[in-house]
């Protein structure tokens, strides 16, 4: 399937070592991404996954050395080489299966247990496979992870209770703001976490004076229209900003879009950006009335259900044990495909330079009898050949080897 010299790579960062302003350096806009799928075709990768979320960015791919995926990675984002190399990880082969694996599952997410990255990773195997960047591996894998991921879920109660960021941004506001209900909340942005948090705050707080205001009204409306809040247009984002007493951003821009000069009010206002890279310029802290509280602040506050959800993590990774044993039996088979097929080539060479002899000393050679039976052995020597090297799966690496020598076999290697 892949040459001896291509590996299975996932390079990427994430929370763990990168705050989120490197983060935000390493973010791939969907523009990006089309960028680094079509730079990767062009360098003649053959299969390349790309996720990129608040909390990470990475590569998965097939390449002779690891530098070549971080090397896209850096073509097409603000981020450097240096820079990624004081926060990034490499995994290789069963390493990187194993990595795609844990992250799939939410047990590398920020917060233990969201699943929002699985919709990721489907999306990334999407957009691949509409550029053929998918191969066979690639979408077993992600199918697998797939799999694993709902039976966690399924089987576990390692997502129960609400923990993501957006809950945890409403758990903030009510535990630090007096009379909820009576404030005025302005949404700037309709990202996936503003409208989570526009809803979990519509449902706890009882609030009627949320309103929203987006780039795009129309967006804007969709998401009003659900929870029947007010939308305004984004040229009044300066009155509404300084007629609040909360303001949530959770915008997609690339630089911040809520700043100091906008700022007039002297009443006490609370700003939490939600967004990656930040969209709240830090300066507005110079305002002695406001309170800024970013994404990174807000995945600090683990409650009593992280703690809790810390005791379902083994059965999680026993059902990743499980599924991950059953895909690497299937790579596992893959190897000796091309013994397999070497065998067969073999076998039918003797054939031939037999039927060739019999034609010339026997004037009623019955060829045709004679390639039924030969077919038929020729395919039960194979199986018995595959069936051995399936069943034996911790020698099938040296059997592979003596059958090469007996039968001086020239196969095209596998990962």
């Amino acid at each position: 399937m892949h040459n001896k010299s291509k590996y299975f790579y996932a390079i990427g960062l994430s929370y763990k070592k990168a705050d989120a302003e490197v983060r935000g350096h390493f973010s791939l806009s969907d523009t990006a991404k089309q960028n680094v799928l079509a730079q990767a075709k062009q360098n003649g990768i053959d299969s390349l996954l790309l996720v990129s979320t608040c909390n990470r960015t990475e590569i998965y791919g097939f390449a002779e050395h690891p530098f070549q995926l971080i090397q896209l990675l850096c073509d097409n984002t603000k981020g450097t080489v240096e820079e990624f190399r004081e926060v990034a990880y490499v995994h290789k082969n069963k390493d990187a299966i194993n990595h795609m694996f844990r992250v799939g599952s939410g047990l590398d997410s920020q917060i233990l247990g969201d699943f929002e990255i699985i919709f990721q990773l489907k999306a990334g195997a999407r957009a691949s496979k509409e550029v053929g960047l998918l191969n066979s591996f690639t979408e077993r894998l992600v199918n697998s992870v797939i799999q694993a991921s709902k039976r966690i879920k399924n089987e576990t109660q390692l997502s129960s209770g609400a923990t993501s960021v957006s809950f945890a941004s409403v758990q903030y506001i009510m535990n630090n703001v007096a009379q909820i209900s009576k404030k005025n909340i302005l949404l700037f942005g309709t990202g996936k976490i503003g409208r989570n948090t526009c809803e979990n705050l519509v449902k706890h707080t009882k609030n009627s004076h949320i309103t929203l205001i987006n780039r795009t009204k129309d967006k804007a409306e969709e998401v009003a229209g659900k929870f029947n809040l007010i939308v305004k247009d984004y040229e009044n984002l300066e009155d509404e900003i300084n007629a609040s007493d909360i303001v949530i951003v959770a915008t997609g821009a690339q630089n911040p879009t809520v700043y100091k000069s906008l700022i007039s009010t002297e009443k006490p206002l609370l700003v939490l950006d939600l967004s990656i890279p930040k969209n709240v310029n830090e300066d507005i802290r110079e305002h002695a009335n406001i309170t800024l509280v970013h994404l990174d602040d807000l995945a600090k506050i683990t409650d009593d259900t992280l703690e809790n959800r810390k005791a379902y993590i083994p059965h999680a990774e026993s059902i990743i044990s499980e599924v991950s044993a059953e895909f690497n039996a299937w790579l596992n088979t893959l190897k000796f495909v091309p013994t397999i097929q070497a065998i067969k080539h073999k076998l039918t060479d003797f054939k031939n330079s037999e039927f060739n002899t019999q034609r010339k000393k026997m004037s009623d050679f019955n060829e045709v009898q004679a390639e039924l039976i030969t077919s038929n052995l020729i395919q039960k020597i194979t199986n018995q050949f595959a069936h051995h090297l399936r069943e034996d799966g911790n020698t099938s690496d040296e059997s592979i080897e003596l059958i090469k020598k007996i039968f001086q076999l020239e196969t095209t290697d596998n990962v």
